[in-house]
């Protein structure tokens, strides 16, 4: 009986460290004592954030959860006390299959535009009220677009021009318009000043969005601070961060409104959940990202219907319904708009029999 884990973003210095580091202290150990053995896969030198070393403790403690699961039988959310909910409502990120799939370098020439099922980031900047009206088929409720990244300005993010500004906020607008009661989130991708982002609230405030996502650099609590009262525009994100340090200054300095972590970046299951109950305890919702795989997403929605604090799960359909699908069974069940887990032991997802028989597979193994 095995778990199985997951990362993004530089994978071979990720696996680099699982073998190197984690292995020799890992192996041969109770792989049911999943506090302490991820107290041993911490770095001795305080490392803390979402870099190579506190990317490789994700996956391996989230195989650890999982292998937990299944040796008792029970879907994660069970395993964790049981669920809150059944079903949770989802929101669509606007990326497409390819996206950033080129390198795990995030920006505009690596969004992977092109002629694809679901290439929903072409659609928003393209035809956003018909992409808007393809997701309302779906009963899915809301969406996250972000335009400003094709700013000249964003290359630096000092300033944004008033005509590019004008063409970020065309899309939303749109929408808006089209639709009254979609739900509206804002990417920025920690792209801008704090003069620049304060601009762009001002301008996304009469749209009336969900939240504006990681405005500004997400390690600067003070900046988020005074951004934060300078607009109506609810701020979100984290997921960038690791570690509860950082998320506590994110709500108790930063003042975000929604927290946002990274179940397979941030420092896994353990950690997501010592942050909900830190939002939880400052009266915020928390929220957990996808885009980063099959795994994330099932432990992202595991999460989502055992704790309290979740208001929705974030989804990227054009992974979900092309690679995701392609590369793995056990998905969590979309439908009308909401999102379930199956009845599997652990996260419930599994690698298709063809992706791990593939012969251009990479395989590395480490054993005592």
């Amino acid at each position: 009986m095995s778990g199985l884990g997951e990362t993004w973003f530089g994978a071979a210095t990720v696996e680099a460290d699982i073998h190197e580091r984690l292995a020799p202290a890992l192996l041969g150990q109770d792989a049911s004592r999943i506090a302490a053995l991820t107290d041993a896969m911490r770095p001795y030198t305080g490392r803390t954030g979402t870099g190579a070393e506190m990317r490789a403790l994700s996956a391996v403690e989230v195989a650890l959860w999982d292998l937990a699961g299944k040796r008792a039988g029970l879907p994660l959310a069970d395993l964790m006390g049981g669920r809150a909910r059944e079903r949770i409502a989802v929101y669509n990120t606007c990326c497409g299959p390819d996206y950033v799939s080129k390198s795990s370098d995030v920006r505009p020439e690596n969004f992977g535009q092109a002629n694809a099922d679901y290439e929903d980031l072409t659609a928003f900047m393209e035809d956003p009220v018909g992409l808007a009206t393809t997701l309302d088929a779906m009963s899915v409720g809301a969406m996250k677009i972000w335009p400003f990244d094709f700013a000249d300005g964003a290359a630096e993010g000092m300033d944004i021009s008033p005509a590019d500004l004008a063409r970020g906020i065309e899309p939303f607008r749109a929408i808006r318009d089209a639709f009254p009661r979609m739900g509206l989130k804002a990417e920025l991708h920690g792209l801008w000043s704090l003069p620049a982002a304060q601009k762009i609230c001002r301008a996304l405030e009469p749209i009336g969005v969900d939240w504006v996502e990681d405005p500004i650099w997400m390690d600067r609590p003070d900046q988020l601070a005074e951004l934060v009262a300078s607009t109506t525009c609810p701020i979100a994100g984290g997921e960038t961060l690791g570690g509860l340090g950082q998320i506590r200054d994110l709500i108790e300095r930063g003042h975000v409104a929604y927290p946002i972590v990274d179940v397979t970046w941030g420092g896994g299951i353990g950690f997501a959940r010592e942050a909900a109950a830190l939002a939880h305890g400052a009266g915020r919702p928390i929220a957990f990202h996808d885009c980063s795989g099959p795994v994330t997403l099932a432990v992202s929605t595991h999460l989502a219907l055992s704790l309290p604090n979740v208001r929705e799960q974030e989804i990227a359909r054009g992974f979900y319904l092309t690679w995701y699908g392609a590369m793995a069974e056990g998905l969590p069940d979309l439908c009308d708009g909401t999102i379930g887990i199956p009845d599997r032991p652990g996260h419930g997802i599994a690698l298709k029999s063809e992706v791990l028989e593939d012969p251009t597979a990479t395989r590395r193994v480490s054993a005592l």
